[in-house]
């Protein structure tokens, strides 16, 4: 059986209703609360948490975009599914812009349903767990600084016990900031395990290059952690399913930097910081942030490039819903090689890519 979850359906027509009920009956151990009309639709979310809204298009006198905005105010990580009488080309990418989740034509398929309910529900929780994680980072970083000084006083009195707690509150913090991690991988459903498959990767490369484990930890570390800035990028660009303007782009480079600015005050994560800042700079001078060049960009750095390449465009994206065939994949790595990667890690990358 499914896990519970609550969702608001907004529907004027109570035929659908009754459709909607009766599928979601079939699904798994779900409460569906109705509202007839957009406005008490959010004051019902005002008093209940719900893990998913659909709201259906054809309301009589409903401005959709300011409903949409109108939950959102009430819940910034509220997931919206927007129900069309018939679903038209490009109109689901038109309402991601916007935030919506996912649209539905009716008559909803049950397997679409069931798809969407639980991919939803799942993004909700990790979504609502990543902002009060960022909510407490602030606290985190004094306290954990606070146990440092501590540590540092009466280390000579009691290493064994010090030592211990140090390691807890460092394995307690590297467990919070993954699932921050997570949460921004789950922010859309195409790059969910992005950055664990990203770690898998790079890992792979650094065993092909015969690097010590301390480094290849190091590495694995900043993998899991690369996208950790996007949590500073809006929805809006980070979902984008057409292309970006100048100035969304502008956004997008700047995740590395804030994902660096994130990690700085944890002393421990000192190595890792770097790759992360670093890990979207080119081989040839013309990445970002720093455009730093060749040696000068950390060897980590370069092969998590090498990785987060390779797994983005051998995955789907909400601009590109179709990933490239391994081969297209692997042959745009080798056209790239000596400009955007470093030929001795893309060589390396060849050694591997058939046991990935």
């Amino acid at each position: 059986m499914l896990a519970r979850g609550k969702i608001l359906f907004v529907c004027d027509d109570r035929s659908y209703v009754n459709r909607i009920k009766e599928q979601l009956s079939g699904l798994g151990e779900y409460t569906l609360i109705t509202e007839s009309t957009a406005q008490a639709g959010v004051m019902s979310l005002e008093h209940n948490i719900c893990d998913l809204v659909i709201i259906r298009y054809a309301i009589p006198d409903l401005d959709i975009l300011s409903a949409i905005g109108d939950f959102k105010k009430v819940d910034p990580d509220c997931v919206i599914v927007v129900l069309l009488e018939v679903e038209v080309e490009g109109q689901s990418n038109q309402y991601a812009e916007v935030g919506v989740f996912e649209t539905l034509g009716w008559p909803v398929k049950t397997d679409k349903l069931k798809f969407v309910v639980e991919k939803g529900i799942k993004l909700h929780l990790l979504l609502a767990a990543g902002r009060k994680t960022v909510q407490g980072l602030k606290e985190n970083n004094q306290a954990l600084e606070k146990q440092n000084t501590l540590l540092a006083k009466r280390i000579e009195d009691s290493t064994g016990n010090l030592s211990r707690l140090y390691e807890d509150l460092r394995s307690t913090y590297m467990r919070t900031i993954r699932v921050l991690a997570q949460a921004i991988d789950a922010r859309d459903h195409y790059t969910h395990s992005h950055s664990e498959n990203v770690a898998r990767y790079a890992v792979a490369i650094c065993n092909q290059l015969k690097l010590p484990a301390k480094d290849v930890e190091l590495v694995r570390q900043a993998a899991e952690l690369h996208d950790l800035g996007k949590i500073g990028i809006g929805d809006s660009v980070l979902l984008k399913p057409s292309a970006l303007t100048a100035s969304e782009w502008e956004q997008i480079k700047k995740h590395p930097t804030i994902g660096a600015q994130i990690l700085e005050p944890l002393t421990f994560l000192g190595g890792v910081v770097d790759l992360v800042r670093q890990h979207h700079e080119h081989y040839d001078g013309s990445g970002y942030p720093e455009g730093r060049k060749g040696d000068d960009i950390l060897l980590g750095a370069r092969i998590i490039h090498v990785a987060d390449s390779y797994e983005a465009m051998r995955s789907a994206r909400s601009y590109r819903k179709i990933p490239l065939m391994k081969e297209e994949a692997i042959l745009e790595i080798k056209l790239n090689s000596g400009s955007q990667f470093d030929p001795k890690i893309v060589d390396a990358f060849l050694k591997i890519v058939d046991n990935l």
